[in-house]
C-alpha cells in the first residue's frame, strides 16, 4: 500500500520544523510495513489555501489514484474546519483512499474510522445550522433597533461630509474633475455621481 504523508508548520512560528512531524510519519509507515509515495510539506496556515501548494497536489494525486492513503501527525496539519475535513475525506473515499492521523488514531479504512466520520459530518452541519441561527437573530435584532445592515454607506465614514463638502466646492468651481474628486475621496467614479446626482436632483456628464 502507497502512503502520501502530509507534514504542515505555520509561518507564523519560525522555531516549528516540518521535520519534526515527518520523522513521526515515517516510524509509523516503518512499523506498518507500508511504503511511502512521496512526503507533501507545506509552510503556510491552515486557513491559507492559495500557499499550501502542496496540499494542492497531494489533492490531485489522490484524484488520480496515485497511493491509497494520506497520513497525517496530527488532524489539525490538514484541515481548517469539521467541515472542511469532512468534505476532503468524503471526496477521497469516493477514489478509494483512505486517511489516517497518527496522533488522533483516526483511520477510515476502518468501521469505527467510517462512524467518527459520520458524527463528524452531524457535527459539521449542526455547526453551520447554529451560525446561520445566530447570524439571523443578530440580523433582526440590528433591524428592530434601526441599525443598517450590510457593509457601511459611503456617507457614513467618519469626516466623509466635511471632505465631500469641500471637493463638492472645487467641483462646481471648475477646479477639480469628477474622476480627480472620486481619487481624493478613496471612493468609485459611480459613487461619487450618484451622490452629485443626489445633490443637483439630475443626470449630469463629467465636468
Amino acid at each position: 500500500m502507497k502512503v502520501a504523508l502530509y507534514a504542515r508548520v505555520s509561518t507564523s512560528d519560525r522555531d516549528q520544523d516540518p521535520e519534526t512531524q515527518l520523522m513521526a510519519l515515517r516510524d509509523f509507515v516503518r512499523a506498518q510495513g507500508l511504503v511511502v509515495h512521496r512526503e507533501y510539506v507545506d509552510r503556510a496556515p491552515a486557513n491559507d489555501i492559495a500557499h499550501r501548494t502542496a496540499w494542492r497536489q497531494l489533492l490531485d494525486d489522490a484524484g488520480r489514484k496515485r497511493f491509497g492513503v494520506v497520513l497525517v501527525f496530527k488532524l489539525d496539519r490538514a484541515f481548517r474546519s469539521v467541515k472542511h475535513m469532512h468534505d476532503t475525506l468524503a471526496a477521497w473515499e469516493t477514489v478509494g483512499v483512505s486517511f489516517q492521523s497518527v496522533r488522533e488514531r483516526f483511520d477510515t479504512s476502518t468501521a469505527l474510522g467510517r462512524l467518527l466520520l459520520n458524527l463528524l459530518a452531524s457535527l459539521a452541519e449542526f455547526e453551520l445550522e447554529l451560525i446561520r441561527e445566530r447570524v439571523k437573530a443578530g440580523m433582526d435584532r440590528a433591524r428592530r433597533q434601526g441599525r443598517h445592515i450590510g457593509r457601511p454607506r459611503v456617507t457614513d465614514r467618519r469626516g466623509f461630509r466635511q471632505r465631500y463638502g469641500a471637493v463638492l466646492e472645487r467641483i462646481e468651481k471648475k477646479d477639480l474633475s469628477r474622476r480627480q474628486a472620486a481619487r481624493e475621496l478613496g471612493i468609485g467614479y459611480a459613487t461619487l455621481k450618484r451622490l452629485l446626482d443626489a445633490e443637483t436632483g439630475h443626470q449630469g456628464g463629467e465636468k
